[in-house]
């Protein structure tokens, strides 16, 4: 069983195509396959999808798009240190994270504080660097390996056994095509598309270019695999706030969003912003 979704050029515009196909099928899916042929392309009409998600998530005091991409690549930390900053950057912010966000929201943390055990020596590791330095010696070289180019995110000494407050994201595969082309496929054990699924694929794209500027890799597709899928929804009452939104709330914001009509120029372009809870600091 699954469900194929036809291309799309953007995240903004998969992500619609995914939401709308999933709310078909009765809010829930599952195999839900996405492929993204831009995985950093903003075009007009995504202007207007991206707006009206992140306001509905605000509106129901829930995580911004940029919350949640910021899980899997802090765009912001890379903005102000630069790729050779990065990596001590995200380290000194993450004691303050972890305070905020508790278990929620370090997505980045896993791919780049591994622990390798190898008899009684038990070292960090980074990963995602790892990964980089080996993918730009292969693709420097005369002969370069396309298919060895894999993170996990599943992590069995933390997440078997556990049913709730386990990582969605379980699994990333790089590739590299004959003109050094890098393509990303991401495994998913479950997904939120109301309240994370265009989040992590703006996120995804980002940590995708990242890879891909660091090694000397062209930016190919993005496709996202979501094993199950549903259009999540709930609400709960914290310190006199309500958060959250109803299954109503969430199929009407799909058909807001299929009813979009193309702007016209000219238009005003959206920029991703954190919320002050989950903004990574300087």
């Amino acid at each position: 069983m699954y469900t194929p979704i036809a291309t799309q050029p953007t995240n903004a515009q998969a992500w619609l195509a995914a939401a709308a196909a999933v709310h078909d099928a009765g809010g829930e899916a599952y195999n839900v396959i996405i492929d993204i042929e831009d995985p950093l392309g903003i075009s007009p009409n995504d202007h207007a999808i991206l707006r009206s998600v992140d306001d509905f998530l605000r509106r129901h005091h829930a995580n911004t798009v940029s919350s949640v991409a910021n899980t899997i690549f802090p765009q912001g930390l890379l903005d102000r240190h630069g790729a050779d900053g990065l990596y001590p950057a995200y380290e000194a912010v993450l004691p303050r994270m972890k305070q905020m966000t508790r278990d929620w929201g370090r997505y980045f943390e896993r791919m780049t504080a591994w622990k390798k055990v190898k008899g009684q020596d038990i070292r960090v590791i980074n990963p995602l660097d790892d990964l980089i330095k080996f993918m730009k010696t292969q693709i420097e070289s005369e002969r370069t390996y396309r298919n060895t180019y894999e993170m996990t995110i599943y992590d069995p000494a933390r997440d078997a056994g556990k049913v709730s407050n386990r990582q969605c994201l379980s699994f990333l595969s790089f590739k590299l095509t004959d003109d050094k082309t890098l393509m990303l496929t991401v495994m998913y054990r479950n997904h939120h598309y109301i309240g994370r699924a265009l989040g992590n694929f703006v996120g995804l794209g980002r940590l995708q270019a990242f890879v891909a500027a660091q090694s000397g890799a062209r930016l190919g597709s993005l496709t996202c695999i979501s094993t199950h899928a549903e259009i999540d929804a709930g609400k709960k009452t914290q310190n006199g706030v309500v958060h959250g939104w109803s299954i109503s709330e969430a199929n009407d914001l799909i058909r807001q969003c299929r009813a979009l009509p193309l702007p016209t120029s000219p238009y005003a372009p959206f920029t991703l912003q954190a919320s002050a809870q989950t903004e990574l600091p300087a």
